[in-house]
């Protein structure tokens, strides 16, 4: 089960735009909770079988968007040095959370 990248990167607009500390508060519980629930010793996260059952079940698999997208949203939630380098007006993010210029005409 791994809906979180786009909860995510809704929270990390939802911020930025609002500046509503409510949506990082949000954004910090999802990483607790994947922290919690899907971290593995070796490393690296597992995704799972169903986020409705505790103790959970791995599936052992981490999939390939949780460090590309989801961190990274996650990144940019949190982190304040990024809010005037990577402006909404200036740059526009694809779903992988690379940031893009916008070019005017």
């Amino acid at each position: 089960f791994w809906r979180g990248r786009e909860t995510v990167e809704s929270l990390f607009y939802l911020w930025r735009i609002t500046g509503e500390e409510r949506w990082r508060e949000a954004g910090w519980k999802m990483f607790l909770a994947w922290e919690k629930h899907s971290k593995v010793s070796t490393g690296g996260y597992s995704s799972l079988h169903s986020v409705l059952h505790v103790p959970v079940s791995w599936r052992d698999k981490m999939e390939s968007f949780f460090p590309a997208e989801t961190l990274k949203y996650l990144f940019l939630l949190f982190d304040d040095t990024w809010t005037e380098k990577l402006s909404l007006d200036k740059w526009v993010f694809n779903t992988e959370a690379h940031p893009l210029p916008v070019w005017t005409a």
